[in-house]
Parts: C-alpha cells; sequence; structure tokens
C-alpha cells in the first residue's frame, strides 16, 4: 500500500467553488454534471490511484520495461493496473457516448488524471496519450475511421500514440523526412520516430498510431505535412484483429526518468512499408496533431501539480517523523515539522501546488465551455481564454514542479538523496514536464507571439480585467495591504504585455528575449488569482479547518510566492540588450 492519499476535499472545493459546478453545469446543458456525481467520481478514482496505482510506481521505477523479440515488456503489475483502469470506464470518462464514453464534462477528467499521474504518472502516460489520440480521430476522422477504432480506444482495450519527432527533427516538424505512398485505399507509411511514448507493450491487443508524415506532392514546410493513422495490427471488416503491420519499436531509451514508460524509437516501412489511413485532409496534419496536442499540454501541467503534491504528500509525512534539533522556543528535541525553514518550504510546495491545481481545472473547464456552452458568446470567450491559459499552465506548473519536487528532496535532507524514501524519482520524473509537449520555451514563444502579439494583446485585456472584478468581489477576504500585492501584480502583468506589444515590432530579438519571463510573470499572477477566489469562496465551506488551512494558504502565496512576478517584470523592461551582448561564437 502507498503513502499516497488523493487530496480529494481540496478537488472538491476547485471544482464546486471555482468551477461554480451547478451554473457551470447549466451553462453547458449538462444536468449528470452534480455534486453527488463529482463526489462518486473522487471517491472511486480515489481508490483506484492510491490502493492500485501508486503501489507499484516504485516497483515500476526500478523494473523499467524492457525490449524483446515479442515487443516491449511493461513492468510487473502494470498490465493488470491499467486494465483496471480501462474496465472501470476511466479512460471514457468525457467522450462521446455513441461511441461507448459517458459524456461527461472534461473537467471531471481533471482529478481523475491528477490521481492517476500523481499515483504513477509512468503508466498515466498511456492513457493520457490515447485520449489524445481518440480527439484527434473525432475531430478529424471518417466515418469509416471512428467506427472501426473509436469504441475499442474508448474503452481502453486500444491505445493510441502521436508521433511527431524524428532524429534530425524535434521541434522543427518542417523538416521531417517520413513518406506516405497511396497505395489504394491506404498508403504505404516509411520512416522513423523517436521519443514515442507507450510506442509499444503488452497491455493492450492493439495501439493505434497517428503519425506525421509527407504526401509525393506534399509542399515545402509544415504546410506539407499530412497525419495518417497507423495501426500496429490490421483491422478486418468485421472488427477483429488481422496481420501484424509493419510498425515496430525498435529501441526503447534509457531516461532520466518515468522508466516504467516505454520511450520506443519506431520504424516504420522496413518491410514494404506500414498501412496507414489519412486522418483529415492531405497537407492538414499538424493542425489535425493539434487537435490532440492542445489538451494533452494542459494535462501535462496537470502532471506538475501532480507530482507537486506527490512530492509535498512525501515530504511532510517526512516532516512530521524526522527528530532532530530542538526547534525555536523549545529546549527539547523534536520533529522537524516545527522549524521554521522546514515549515518555509513545506508552505511553498502546498501554495503552488494548490494554485497550479486551480489554474489547471479552471482551464479544462474554459475548454468544455468553448465546446459545449449554449450561448455562443460564452463559447468565442471561452475559446479565446484557452488559449490564452494553455501555455501558461502547461509551461508554469511544469518550471514550478522543478522546484517543488527539488523542495522534496531537500525536507528529507540526505534521506532524500537516497532512492529508498522516492523523492528523488518524483525529482527526476518531473524534469521531463518542461520538456515534452512543447518545451518551456516553446510555450513562452506561443504565449508571446500567437497569444498576444497576434491579436494585439486583447485576450491578455480581457484576462488582466477579470483579475481586477475579481479583486474588487473577492478582495475582502484578504487584508487590505494584501489586496495590494495583488493590484500591483495586475499592473505589472499588464504593463509587461503592452510593453512586449511596444517593443516586439521594432526589435527582433525581443519578444523571444522576454518571452519566459512573461510565462512565469503570468503564472504566478494568474495562480494569486485564483487563489484570491479561493479565499473569497471558501466561506461557503462548512469545515473549520479547510477553511482555516486555506485562507493561510492564500495569504502565504500572496505573501511569499506572488513578490517573484516583480523579478520576471524587472527582467522584461531590460530587454534583451545583454542577452544577445555575447556573439554566439564567444559564448
Amino acid at each position: 500500500m502507498s503513502d499516497y492519499q488523493a487530496p480529494l476535499d481540496e478537488m472538491n472545493f476547485v471544482v464546486n467553488r471555482l468551477l461554480d459546478l451547478t451554473n457551470f453545469a447549466r451553462a453547458i446543458d449538462n444536468e449528470d454534471a452534480s455534486e453527488d456525481l463529482l463526489q462518486a467520481v473522487l471517491t472511486e478514482a480515489g481508490k483506484l490511484a492510491t490502493q492500485v496505482w501508486a503501489p507499484i510506481n516504485a516497483s515500476g521505477d526500478k523494473e523499467g520495461v524492457k525490449l524483446t523479440d515479442q515487443g516491449v515488456k511493461s513492468a510487473s503489475g502494470f498490465k493488470q493496473a491499467y486494465q483496471e483502469y480501462s474496465q472501470g470506464g476511466w479512460g471514457g470518462l468525457y467522450f462521446d457516448e455513441q461511441y461507448g464514453g459517458q459524456g461527461l464534462p472534461f473537467s471531471f477528467a481533471m482529478p481523475v488524471a491528477e490521481m492517476t499521474n500523481a499515483a504513477n504518472m509512468s503508466l498515466g502516460l498511456c492513457p493520457m496519450l490515447t485520449a489524445g489520440a481518440i480527439e484527434a480521430i473525432a475531430e478529424h476522422g471518417s466515418e469509416t475511421l471512428k467506427d472501426t477504432y473509436l469504441e475499442k480506444m474508448v474503452s481502453g482495450q486500444w491505445t493510441g500514440t502521436m508521433n511527431l519527432t524524428e532524429p534530425h527533427a524535434g521541434t522543427d516538424l518542417a523538416a521531417i523526412t517520413s513518406t506516405a505512398t497511396p497505395d489504394g485505399q491506404h498508403y504505404r507509411i516509411k520512416g522513423q520516430k523517436i521519443y514515442i511514448t507507450w510506442g509499444d507493450h503488452d497491455m493492450t491487443d492493439n495501439i493505434i498510431h497517428l503519425v506525421l508524415a509527407k504526401l509525393p506532392d506534399a509542399p515545402e514546410g509544415v504546410k506539407g505535412i499530412s497525419l495518417f493513422l497507423v495501426p500496429k495490427f490490421l483491422v478486418n471488416t468485421d472488427g477483429s484483429l488481422g496481420a501484424r503491420n509493419d510498425a515496430h519499436a525498435i529501441n526503447t531509451e534509457h531516461k532520466l526518468g518515468i522508466h516504467a514508460s516505454p520511450t520506443c524509437v519506431m520504424s516504420y516501412g522496413d518491410n514494404g512499408g506500414a498501412i496507414g489511413y489519412l486522418v483529415g485532409q492531405p497537407h492538414q496534419g499538424l493542425s489535425a496533431m493539434f487537435t490532440m496536442m492542445n489538451n494533452e499540454r494542459l494535462v501535462v501541467g496537470l502532471q506538475g501539480v501532480s507530482l507537486s503534491d506527490r512530492a509535498y504528500q512525501g515530504a511532510l509525512k517526512y516532516a512530521r517523523e524526522r527528530i532532530q534539533c530542538a526547534p525555536p522556543g523549545s529546549k527539547q528535541r523534536g520533529e522537524i515539522i516545527h522549524h521554521p525553514d522546514v515549515r518555509r518550504m513545506l508552505m511553498t510546495m502546498r501554495s503552488i501546488t494548490e494554485a497550479g491545481r486551480a489554474i489547471s481545472y479552471v482551464t479544462a473547464a474554459q475548454i468544455d465551455l468553448s465546446h459545449k456552452a449554449k450561448d455562443e458568446t460564452v463559447r468565442g470567450l471561452a475559446l479565446k481564454r484557452v488559449g490564452l491559459l494553455i501555455p501558461i499552465v502547461k509551461g508554469w506548473c511544469t518550471e514550478v514542479s522543478q522546484e517543488i519536487t527539488s523542495l522534496g528532496v531537500q525536507v528529507h535532507g540526505g534521506m532524500g538523496f537516497i532512492e529508498e524514501t522516492g523523492a528523488a524519482q518524483h525529482q527526476r520524473d518531473a524534469r521531463i514536464l518542461t520538456i515534452y509537449e512543447g518545451t518551456t520555451g516553446i510555450q513562452a514563444l506561443d504565449l508571446v507571439g500567437r497569444k498576444t502579439l497576434y491579436d494585439q494583446g486583447a485576450a491578455m485585456a480581457d484576462l488582466v480585467q477579470q483579475m481586477r472584478d475579481d479583486l474588487v468581489l473577492h478582495g475582502n477576504a484578504v487584508s487590505t495591504q494584501r489586496q495590494g500585492y495583488l493590484s500591483e501584480a495586475i499592473d505589472g502583468l499588464e504593463s509587461s504585455y503592452k510593453m512586449l506589444l511596444k517593443n516586439a515590432p521594432n526589435d527582433v530579438m525581443f519578444a523571444g528575449s522576454v518571452s519566459f519571463d512573461l510565462l512565469m510573470l503570468s503564472g504566478y499572477v494568474c495562480g494569486a488569482w485564483q487563489m484570491l477566489r479561493s479565499a473569497g469562496l471558501v466561506v461557503l465551506e462548512e469545515n473549520e479547518t479547510f477553511k482555516s488551512n486555506k485562507l493561510a494558504t492564500v495569504a502565504y502565496y500572496l505573501d511569499h510566492i506572488l513578490p517573484r512576478f516583480e523579478a520576471h517584470r524587472r527582467s522584461i523592461v531590460s530587454g534583451c540588450e545583454s542577452v544577445m551582448a555575447i556573439d554566439a561564437e564567444n559564448l
């Protein structure tokens, strides 16, 4: 049994209060999205995460995966744990009932994803990739593809992957060389892809790969990329599995973390060409792939929250048990949790994690509203808000998870550097989060480019105004001094993006030089915004301990975490001169 405990009260509070569940369900016309159902989802998913997934997290990390002549063998216990997940219907929680899903809001899947990734992120990556593949097929696939593949994928009987990166082409997808040659009703795919998460395994009968490749008449650049569905096993007309396709894992990477998640080198077409089927329109593969990538970027941000919470729980437990020097005001040796510096580390971990959870869940609700709100105006506003918040959630929540998991090691002291405590695994596993699904630098460029410069700051201006409105609405929940802190930070966000709008058109280096700082500044201020809302809404809770703890955590965030925005603002003011001052060959 693992010592991970799902933070059900905190999750329930965020969904019920910050999302305003009753009005939210009404807005998306989903009567099933009730508080009672939420409680059932949280309770049962919590059992799966704590009793089934978490106990095999450390053993999976030690054992890893193995590439055999029959394919990749998953870590012990993973197949059974995955089957319990799929048989419970968790993978189909928010998908269309037409294909066996439960039709619930995407927001209801967020706490489930948080719990499963906190319990065992290596295993959690498998259904995460499958969900993204389902979204892409459902949005862009033909009716034949939908009818053939979606039901089995939604049920979890088959899993899915995304294949973008090639050995010579990482972020620069225009450079991919994988090809797709027409062959009757399908295509022959040839090429090699790297870093393919769960590209092969023995947990299900079939794996559905979504592969970027170029047709013979493809134009140059990213406008020449198409998307293809390439199954591990071909599917017969009656739905049964047919011949093995020419798609194979030829290597698994040895990684810093997520050891039990097979990261595969996939080879397509070594024996004549893998059979694939076009998804969407020719040469429109990148936009189709981004259908799955957008939600996955949000879930990767949530993985940062997951590992942060897991690290916090481990550090808290250790701090309550570890006896060392006498704390201030005492002559007796005692638990280290009584020392102010340990308390500082724990409160930093706790407050940033709660802020990240709130931003992530609120963004998920905006995704639901952008797709399902009855009011067209609400849908349009939500879509703009999603576009702005996704890079912030993905970038900020994963960056701060590096700090939080590191603090988890620090609280443990020397024992944190010893693998048996588990603290080191959380830090190792978290390190990938700022890299895959688009690095922090890519998220930052997206934020300053497509999400700010492109619309001349309109979405940012709307977000700033929302923050100011909420400061008026909920400001009395915190002290006058803390209201001032947040007001100053909102002003700092506004002045920073306006500086971007002013300077970027005249200096090609400015946007790239300040993009990371604008992203991090936005994250800290968005975190403060949601923490303020939490303080204003926690008065509705009946649990007095939960209420007082929330108010204290909000106060800590505003006092000790929010001031970090000023360092990022100062860096933005300084611009790009010193960033680019040394010639590349002299660095």
